[in-house]
């Protein structure tokens, strides 16, 4: 199991903004997370990826307690994140955005490697654009990876983040509102994307086209606290579900 949510609640003062919200994500799976305005699903990610501690509950993933783990520990152990809003870096290229989820690992061998030009250095180097270059294409940017991210349109800068999120190999991928702002096309290339990882997703979506075609399961939200999970037509034909956000 890649991701267990236990009974977590998040309290704001006196408003619940998640009530005792318990849900597992198998290995390998997409799961999506729906409900309406103000139903939890940004502070679940919140919580999911180490932004918010939550009142009560435990966070599990892959079977290790990261309740109470820093966001930036997550993200060394294989959790990525986007957000509702782009977060590129404007004045660098689309190669360098995608590079920069990289750096952490270091180039090996330090400064001495630097100034060496060690062999070393410069193999883990290629290696990383090589990494830069694979990821590019297989969000379509390639013929954009020189361009400054700050010059591009909404829906490729939602793509150049969805390719730094992958550039490190997630194991847990968290996608906030993935085809905001992305036309048709770049839509259907999302959900390609999305379908050929060897990674768990889980991902917040308004589109209900796009999460019927692309997620495993479906976890419900409304006020706070979970009301339907399971299969998207199962979920889909749920009166409770219905009721509270299809209409």
């Amino acid at each position: 199991m890649t991701l267990a949510i236990d009974a977590v609640s998040v309290d704001f003062g006196g408003v619940k903004a998640l009530h005792e919200v318990t849900f597992e994500v198998p290995e390998g799976q997409v799961c999506g997370v729906i409900g309406p305005n103000g139903a939890g699903k940004t502070t679940l990610f919140d919580v999911v990826s180490g932004l918010r501690w939550p009142s009560a509950g435990r966070v599990v993933v892959r079977g290790q307690d990261v309740t109470r783990v820093t966001a930036v520990r997550r993200a060394r152990t294989g959790l990525r994140r986007t957000f509702q809003r782009t977060q590129v870096f404007g004045r660098l290229t689309v190669a360098d955005n995608v590079l920069a989820a990289l750096d952490w690992r270091g180039g090996g061998g330090g400064l001495a490697a630097d100034l060496l030009a060690l062999p070393s250095r410069r193999r883990r180097e290629r290696e990383r654009r090589e990494r830069v270059a694979e990821v590019l294409d297989l969000c379509g940017l390639t013929a954009l990876r020189d361009a400054y991210a700050a010059a591009l349109p909404e829906g490729q800068r939602r793509l150049v983040e969805l390719a730094r999120a992958l550039a490190d190999r997630p194991s847990l991928l968290l996608l906030d509102e993935p085809t905001s702002g992305l036309d048709a096309d770049q839509t259907v290339r999302l959900r390609e994307v999305i379908g050929g990882l060897d990674t768990t997703v889980l991902l917040v979506e308004h589109d209900m086209g796009f999460v019927m075609r692309t997620c495993d399961r479906l976890v419900v939200l409304d006020l706070g606290r979970l009301i339907a999970s399971g299969p998207p037509k199962q979920v889909a034909a749920d009166p409770v579900v219905r009721a509270a956000y299809l209409g």
